[in-house]
């Protein structure tokens, strides 16, 4: 009969599916592990010297080391040629050396740095919530307010309660600027006599292979700039896991999360799960899946085409904020400290261009074509051949108005001011904009491009006034205000800073970071956001002040700057809810 042949179809499918895995596991269990390459050996009189050697540079007597993630030489003194690739203090391949060895080597005499009582008083309560036996606290201050010094002196004094040997910073790129900040930080207050491994998220891998080789673990981590793992399907989020402990219970470290823009979306904060279960008194392994957890506990998000997905409606976000919120502030004590910036928020402008007969005929040209060509996607259900159209228009739209931004940075110069000028891309805006700049007689400082430039040269030529304009890629992590403590004692110059958005970006997050580059220490710096007149840039202006919205209230700040702008561009929602509290 039909329907026995049917049973019998699917009994005999699924007979076959089992013999299958049952061979599988049997394949896998017979082939053997992977050994782990042994550690090095030192004889009498002997370390072992662990090199950051830049790729194919030539480093003669050094061996990789796959385990460890580096080259290493073995001896008494270093050799003359290898000199160079000595690594400095806090660093990853310091760490690691520190680790093979049976004593570190001494370090050099720092610059010693005086806390501000903000941050003394931020570390307090860090310190309390671990006590009390927390896994993740959110540090949310404002950029500029001094989160780097906070949780210098909160991991000392979580050491004080604890036994901690171990200290893991994961920072935000550039590393040739991020990895010597913190490192002169963790130095001038002083590193409590811990191990401190300093490197970035784009190293994390790593580290985890490391922790693999040596077993060794972390005491307690800090992520700065934690929003960079709020996406679990990357392979960051899987190498955050292996350092985080984020799905351990027992021996995992304690973590704290350093972002003035924790999320865009409560979806995003699965770095902070762990803290959530311990809350709530749940299983940890419960909160694996944050998005449908938080669906159980009432929020507003579904399953959608695309994945899970947050409410549109302002009232409920609002009410999942409010939520949020409680969890983390009403907790006791605490489990998030956000401060504004006493100097207020950043102000935030809409720059219109109004385009010539001529860019606007080429603008509508590029438009058109883009158009087409997405249409062209769509229908072949071709997404990444829709990215690469979105990329090119937006590439196109911004080369467009790049004399439109040259002539404003040349007035504001004129009215002695410095200027950083924030881009996405370098072929169609940063290198056109440095070139017609550097071509009206304007010194100018690049920080963008990989390998094009001493990213901490340039960051202090601008600084000490040598350059009067930067044009930067990067986001996060890069100090540009007046007035700025630099590594040899001066200070930066005292011009004033204006900052320019030359294109609107999708992200919310990246836009709040990047105003905090000249808006931070006290030093008070306005940003416009630019975009071509009645053209779909208004609508990307209006996402990102959106966006930008939605993560200072995130955060705990004061979106009330954005309000303005807000009306100009027509924005549907700003929160009025914040996550945090200061």
């Amino acid at each position: 009969m039909p329907g026995r042949r049917r049973r019998s179809s699917r009994s005999t499918t699924s007979t076959t599916t089992r013999t299958r895995a049952a061979a599988s596991r049997t394949r896998a269990a017979a082939k053997p592990s992977k050994a782990a390459p042994e550690l090095p050996v030192v004889g009498p009189g002997e370390r072992v010297w662990v090199l950051a050697v830049p790729f194919r540079a030539p480093a003669p007597g050094a061996v990789w080391h796959a385990g460890l993630q580096a080259h290493v030489w073995v001896g008494g003194e270093l050799p003359a040629s290898l000199v160079p690739y000595d690594p400095p203090p806090y660093s990853f391949e310091r760490f690691v050396e520190d680790e093979l060895n049976a004593s570190p080597r001494p370090l050099p005499e720092a610059r010693p740095l005086t806390p501000r009582d903000q941050q003394c008083d931020g570390a307090d309560v860090v310190a309390a919530h671990a006590a009390a036996g927390g896994r993740v606290f959110l540090l949310g201050d404002d950029p500029g307010v001094g989160k780097t010094g906070t949780a210098i002196l909160a991991v000392k004094a979580v050491a004080e309660q604890r036994d901690v040997r171990r200290v893991l910073v994961v920072a935000d790129r550039p590393a040739a600027i991020t990895i010597p900040h913190w490192s002169r930080s963790i130095a001038g207050f002083g590193d409590g006599g811990l191990r401190w491994c300093v490197t970035t998220w784009d190293r994390l891998g790593k580290v985890a292979e490391v922790q693999r080789a040596t077993g060794a673990r972390f005491d307690v981590v800090v992520a700065d700039e934690a929003h960079m793992v709020r996406h679990t399907t990357t392979q960051r989020w899987k190498h955050w896991k292996v350092v985080s402990g984020a799905g351990r219970v027992k021996d995992a470290p304690y973590v704290l999360a350093c972002t003035a823009t924790p999320a865009h979306t409560p979806l995003e904060l699965p770095y902070l799960a762990p803290q959530f279960a311990v809350q709530h008194g749940d299983p940890l392994k419960d909160w694996a899946d944050l998005p449908a957890r938080l669906a159980a506990r009432g929020f507003h998000v579904e399953r959608g085409r695309y994945g899970w997905q947050w409410t549109e409606d302002a009232d409920e976000r609002r009410a999942d904020l409010a939520t949020l919120q409680g969890w983390l502030t009403e907790a006791d004590p605490p489990a998030t400290l956000h401060r504004p910036a006493p100097w207020g928020p950043v102000s935030v402008s809409g720059a219109p261009v109004a385009l010539t007969p001529a860019e606007r005929a080429s603008y509508e040209a590029e438009w058109s074509e883009f158009r087409a060509e997405m249409q062209l996607a769509r229908r072949g259900r071709q997404t990444a051949r829709g990215r690469a159209a979105l990329l090119r228009f937006r590439q196109k739209a911004g080369l467009i108005r790049v004399q439109a931004t040259v002539d404003w940075v040349k007035a504001q110069v004129e009215a002695e001011r410095q200027v950083a000028v924030s881009v996405e891309f370098v072929e169609t805006a940063a290198d056109p904009i440095r070139e017609a700049l550097l071509g009206a007689g304007l010194e100018v400082a690049g920080i963008y491009g990989r390998d094009r430039f001493d990213v901490e040269a340039e960051r202090l030529r601008f600084q000490r006034g040598e350059a009067q304009v930067c044009v930067f890629t990067v986001t996060a992590s890069i100090s540009l205000h007046a007035g700025e403590l630099l590594p040899d004692g001066a200070h930066a110059s005292e011009l004033p800073r204006v900052g320019l958005f030359h294109q609107p970006r999708f992200s919310g997050i990246q836009a709040r970071q990047v105003t905090g580059r000249t808006h931070r220490d006290g030093r008070t710096s306005p940003w416009l956001v630019a975009f071509a007149e009645d053209t779909v840039e208004e609508q990307v202006a209006r996402v990102m002040v959106e966006r930008l919205a939605v993560t200072g209230s995130t955060a705990g700040a004061d979106t009330s700057a954005l309000q303005e702008i807000a009306e100009l561009l027509d924005a549907d929602w700003l929160p009025g809810t914040a996550l945090t509290e200061g």
